[in-house]
C-alpha cells in the first residue's frame, strides 16, 4: 500500500483549488454510491481508492478484494458519506481503479498463456512505467500474478546493451561481482556466443533481449551442451506481445519481461453512479 501523502498528490492535480462546480450547485447533503465494473477482469486499485474516499469522510466498503476476478456489472466499492467529497474523489479513484485493474488483468491473461506452456516460466514487469505512478503500476502486476522485477535502478544489478558499449561482458561482470557479494547479477545478451561468455564469467540471470524463439532455443541448447543452463536463470524481453507469447513460453525460459504490461495500458471500465 502507497502512502496516503502519495495518494493526495493526485487529488491536489485534479482539484487545486477544489472542486468549483460541486461547492457552487451542490448542498452540503449526503449521500451513497457505487463503483461498479463495466468489463470482466481483475481488480486492483481499491485499497488505495477506499484510503483516499476514507480520508475526506466518505465510508468506503469494498465489496470484492483486490486481486480477484471480476465481472461486468459486479459492484467493487460501497460508498457512503458527504455528497460533495464523493464527487471531488471521483475521477482520481476511478483513474487509479481502471489502470490498475487494466494492468492487473493484461497480465493475469499474459501469465495464464505462460503458465500453460512452461508451468515453471514467470511474467514480470520492467521500469518502463509511467512516471509518478511506478508503486501503484508494479503493485498492479502482483496483483495479476505476475513478477514486479525491479522496482528502480537501486534494486539489482542489470548490465544492458549501453553498459556493454563502455566495458566488455567478462569486465562487467567482474566488476559487478567485486562492487557486490550479495546481489544476483543480471546481464542483457543478443547471441548465443555472448550468452555463454555471460555464463562462464559468473551471470546468475541471462536476458535474452530481442531474439527469436528458435534463437533463444539454441542458446539454451548452447548453454546445455557447455554445462552451464542449470546454473543459470534465463529471462526472455524484447517486443514480445500476447500474439507472440505463447511461442516464447515453450522455449523453455523461466521468466518473460514485458514492458507492455505498463507502457501500453488498456484501461479498466469501471463507472461511479451516485444514488440519492
Amino acid at each position: 500500500m502507497v502512502s496516503l501523502e502519495y495518494l493526495l498528490k493526485f487529488i491536489d492535480e485534479d482539484a487545486p483549488s477544489g472542486d468549483v462546480t460541486s461547492d457552487a450547485i451542490i448542498p452540503e447533503i449526503t449521500c451513497h454510491a457505487v463503483i461498479r465494473a463495466e468489463q470482466e477482469g481483475v481488480a486492483a486499485g481499491l485499497e488505495e481508492a477506499g484510503t483516499l474516499f476514507s480520508h475526506f469522510g466518505v465510508e468506503a466498503r469494498p465489496e470484492t478484494r483486490d486481486g480477484s476476478t471480476v465481472k461486468a456489472g459486479e459492484v467493487l466499492l460501497t460508498l457512503s458519506g458527504p455528497a460533495k467529497k464523493i464527487l471531488l474523489v471521483e475521477r482520481t479513484a476511478l483513474n487509479i481503479i481502471g489502470r490498475m485493474s487494466g494492468i492487473a488483468t493484461q497480465t493475469k491473461a499474459m501469465a495464464d498463456t505462460v503458465k500453460a506452456e512452461n508451468p515453471r516460466c514467470r511474467v514480470a514487469g520492467t521500469r518502463k512505467t509511467c512516471p509518478g505512478l511506478r508503486a501503484l503500476d508494479k503493485k498492479a502486476i502482483v496483483l495479476g500474478g505476475g513478477d514486479p522485477h525491479r522496482t528502480c535502478l537501486s534494486d539489482g544489478i542489470l548490465i544492458k546493451d549501453n553498459h556493454l558499449a563502455l566495458v566488455s561482458i567478462s569486465e562487467a561482470i567482474a566488476r559487478a561481482r567485486a562492487a557486490s557479494a550479495y546481489r544476483k547479477i543480471e546481464i542483457e545478451t543478443e547471441s548465443a556466443h555472448d550468452a555463454v561468455t555471460a555464463a562462464r564469467a559468473g551471470a546468475d540471470i541471462l536476458l535474452l533481449d530481442n531474439m527469436s524463439p528458435d534463437s533463444i532455443r539454441d542458446t539454451i541448447g548452447n548453454l546445455e551442451s557447455v554445462g552451464l543452463r542449470d546454473r543459470v536463470t534465463i529471462e526472455l524481453s524484447g517486443g514480445i506481445t500476447a500474439g507472440t507469447i505463447r511461442d516464447y513460453a515453450q522455449t523453455g525460459a523461466d521468466l518473460i519481461s514485458l514492458g507492455a504490461l505498463t507502457h501500453t495500458v488498456r484501461n479498466f471500465s469501471v463507472t461511479l453512479e451516485i444514488r440519492k
